[in-house]
């Protein structure tokens, strides 16, 4: 139950609006291409594409990464789409670098994660794509060089997520796989063969292709040679089979201490890899509850986010799915395994959004993750169901319920878009959390939170023992009688990276009496109290390092 003081927001939260669309005016001009919004032919043309919230540069504000597919029919020579990188210039605006940084890679493009894979302290890329995937070192001097490992070879990449799962100290790579696609053994709608969807002719899949296999590879980099081994068959990653990946969300569900891996799968049953603590993984969803709907159909699963939605502890899940289907929100039982709660929660009003990426947000900064979803169908030519779709928000009611408070937060929230990708930061270091969204042959979206609500606090985790970019660490804040928790993490949403910094909303607590934080590993750090308002920098065994108050 909420105490006094959080219950004073709601007055203030009914005004709106509570963000504000700032894309064009920040400078994110471009557009981000996946096949032609007229018709679509062959499903590669429906995923569309990830973004990202990363610091490249160390200034300590996040920058945007962007990934753009293309058009099958192609683009004249010099003209086709290339991937992204805008600075962050610290007046709300933004500066395109990508050709300088060395990213403006055109192909067809699908997802984005991120981490410190040669712990050298500057965040590294990895780009999934139809084709072949493409990691990004960067050197430290705004500029990034191409350091693919020979094993990635050419598939159909989607989701992606570092992660320490041996805690070696360095990240290891995570990959879902989507279709073995063929161009030229797919049907299309105006062939000899058409794929129905209520009686209409449409693009195939990916029912009827066949799927892919998720890759796990191991980090053997040595002395600043990177260097990847893939070992998915002996840990255990390829023995679920082919199945249509899309997200992946690493969480340690059990709070054993260990990374374990979930993978929404599209048309099958989800997947979640078990870390063993030995180098291997047991796929285990069917028996923790998140494999399939309550009612234990195989369900068309998109994004995927994690958060301790109800204040005890222990990371929740949320999936998105398709059309004329509930999302899913899953209730850690504490035991290994979860509970469906997704119509007592709230979330069973609709069934005629096609989900994509989904995030935990804090947007009112009471303490109590909300969700935000976003949507957009894949038949722009069929006559049942809207092609552009507007968001979701979910306001977190503190008892285990959400509220549809769309229309109260506004415009920017209400637009109708194609949307997929979907990452959450605080771009200005105003203690608000923004959203950076991408959609189908657009620009891309960026919701400034305007809010005036509760107060927060942001930690930036930074390792040494252990990864340099401390995925996998956990810290859990005492405020008043409630604890609150949050894991840095890699990946998530919908092929898309969010920002590692963990923010929580303070409500009107003016600080966090105590902070704990379990490095990955296990090592445990006890820090005292943090007022509001600050960016706190906390590195292993050192404690507080630094503190930034927010802008203005």
């Amino acid at each position: 139950m909420r105490v006094f003081v959080l219950l004073a927001l709601t007055a203030s939260a009914a005004t709106g609006p509570y963000f504000v669309e700032e894309g064009l005016k920040a400078g994110l001009k471009d557009i981000f291409f996946c096949g032609d919004d007229q018709q679509k032919n062959y499903i590669v043309e429906t995923l569309g594409t990830g973004v990202a919230l990363v610091d490249f540069d160390n200034d300590g504000l996040l920058d945007v990464f962007a990934v753009t597919a293309s058009r099958l029919e192609g683009f004249p020579a010099g003209t086709e789409p290339v991937n992204h990188l805008y600075r962050n210039k610290g007046n709300r605006t933004f500066e395109d670098v990508s050709r300088k940084a060395g990213v403006a890679r055109s192909g067809w493009g699908q997802g984005v994660c991120a981490g410190d894979i040669d712990n050298d302290g500057f965040t590294d890329l990895y780009v999934s794509y139809w084709g072949s995937d493409v990691m990004y070192r960067n050197r430290g001097d705004g500029t990034f060089e191409d350091v693919t490992p020979p094993s990635i070879g050419s598939r159909w990449g989607t989701g992606c997520a570092f992660l320490d799962y041996d805690h070696d100290g360095r990240l290891d790579l995570v990959v879902a796989n989507y279709v073995d696609f063929d161009l030229k053994n797919t049907p299309r709608p105006d062939g000899p063969k058409p794929c129905q969807w209520k009686n209409e002719k449409v693009m195939c899949g990916p029912q009827g292709l066949k799927p892919g296999l998720n890759r796990l590879w191991h980090n053997e980099s040595v002395s600043g040679k990177i260097r990847f081994a893939d070992v998915s068959k002996q840990a255990g990653i390829e023995k679920p089979g082919p199945h249509y990946g899309l997200s992946v969300t690493t969480l340690d569900y059990d709070r054993d201490g260990w990374p374990d891996i979930y993978v929404a799968v599209d048309s099958q049953a989800s997947l979640v890899y078990h870390n063993k603590h030995d180098g291997t993984f047991e796929e285990t969803a069917l028996e923790a509850g998140i494999a399939l709907s309550e009612d234990g159909r195989e369900q068309a699963g998109m994004g995927t986010a994690v958060a301790d939605y109800d204040g005890d502890g222990w990371p929740d899940l949320v999936k998105t799915n398709f059309i004329d289907d509930l999302p899913n929100l899953y209730r850690n039982n504490r035991d290994g395994s979860f509970s469906e709660a997704t119509v007592k929660a709230g979330l069973g009003k609709y069934t005629q959004f096609l989900g994509w990426g989904a995030g935990f947000v804090d947007y009112d900064n009471d303490g109590w993750p909300d969700i935000f979803m976003v949507n957009g169908h894949v038949y722009p030519g069929v006559k049942t169901g809207e092609y552009r779709q507007r968001r979701i928000l979910y306001r977190n009611g503190g008892a285990g319920n959400f509220s549809d408070v769309s229309p109260d937060a506004g415009a920017a929230v209400m637009q109708k878009t194609s949307a997929r990708g979907l990452a959450v930061g605080d771009y200005d270091n105003d203690g608000r959390p923004d959203l950076l969204i991408s959609n189908m042959n657009e620009r891309l979206s960026l919701l400034h939170n305007t809010l005036a609500a509760g107060k927060s606090v942001t930690l930036k985790l930074v390792g040494h023992q252990t990864n340099r970019s401390a995925i996998g660490a956990v810290a859990t804040l005492t405020v008043g009688k409630r604890t609150l928790s949050g894991e840095v993490r890699s990946g998530s949403t919908f092929m898309s990276q969010s920002d590692f910094r963990l923010q929580f909303g303070l409500g009107g607590a003016d600080q966090a009496e105590a902070v704990r934080i379990q490095w990955p590993g296990g090592k445990i750090e006890n820090i005292g109290a943090l007022p509001a308002g600050q960016v706190v920098t906390i590195e292993e065994g050192r404690g507080v390092t630094a503190k930034a108050a927010y802008t203005k």
